[in-house]
């Protein structure tokens, strides 16, 4: 879920964001695995390992949602100190209804309320296609996280293979507005976005190393899952080298 601005006069890009997900918090766990064939709590779950939270850290987990991955850190180290962003109130309504131990916070991720070097680690999911500026969000992730912090994020992807591409463009181009529509209009709203939304963002910043290398982050992993259709990537401010 994105965590994009809750100013005043929000740009074209970041109300559309909120208009588009505005009716969807009571189903979206559930949706969001089924539009994926099962495949993001997968990743979701990769990125949670990938972490590696230990007991007293404190992480913030950005663009939040309904809170799912804030809870798996929780759930992996009893003992740390978790704090979940997000742009949308509904959202974190869920968040704080099902996450009660799990203190939320709406917010936006161009302009996170917190101090400098505050967290130990930082994740976030689906958050940098619903940003204006990409490489400015990530350096202010970057700003509130300590020296040798972790870092990691899910995203949608693209395949390589020319044959999965097109097997891949027929599900969001077809399969996804189709399984939306069964559900309900806003649903059927949100299938036809995707697919665009994800070619475009990766046609446009296909080099996520460099974006988070200026940021100020290193030991940058990436590992695509499902044949592509999805990205988790992690790496620790200041880290060296990428693997």
């Amino acid at each position: 879920m994105v965590a994009a601005s809750t100013s005043a006069h929000p740009s074209p890009r970041k109300r559309h964001a909120l208009e588009l997900f505005a009716g969807l918090p009571s189903r979206y766990d559930r949706m969001g695995a089924i539009l994926s064939f099962g495949q993001d709590p997968r990743w979701r779950r990769a990125l949670v390992r990938a972490i590696a939270p230990r007991p007293g850290d404190r992480i913030l987990d950005v663009a939040t949602g309904t809170g799912l991955v804030a809870a798996a850190l929780a759930r992996a180290a009893p003992g740390c100190h978790l704090t979940g962003l997000d742009q949308s109130e509904a959202m974190l309504a869920v968040a704080r209804r099902r996450h009660p131990d799990i203190d939320f916070v709406q917010g936006e991720a161009e302009r996170l309320p917190f101090a400098d070097e505050e967290f130990d680690a930082v994740t976030f999911t689906y958050l940098l296609r619903y940003v204006d500026d990409p490489a400015a969000t990530m350096r202010e992730l970057a700003r509130v996280l300590r020296p040798g912090g972790r870092i990691g994020m899910v995203e949608f992807g693209v395949p390589d293979s020319r044959l999965l591409c097109a097997l891949w463009r027929v599900h969001t181009r077809v399969g996804l507005p189709l399984l939306g529509r069964a559900v309900s209009r806003p649903w059927y709203e949100v299938g036809r976005f995707l697919g665009p939304s994800i070619e475009g963002f990766w046609a446009g910043h296909g080099d996520l190393v460099a974006l988070w290398r200026g940021a100020g982050i290193g030991a940058v992993h990436v590992r695509r899952v499902s044949f592509g259709a999805g990205v988790v990537m992690w790496g620790a401010r200041g880290g060296d080298g990428t693997a």
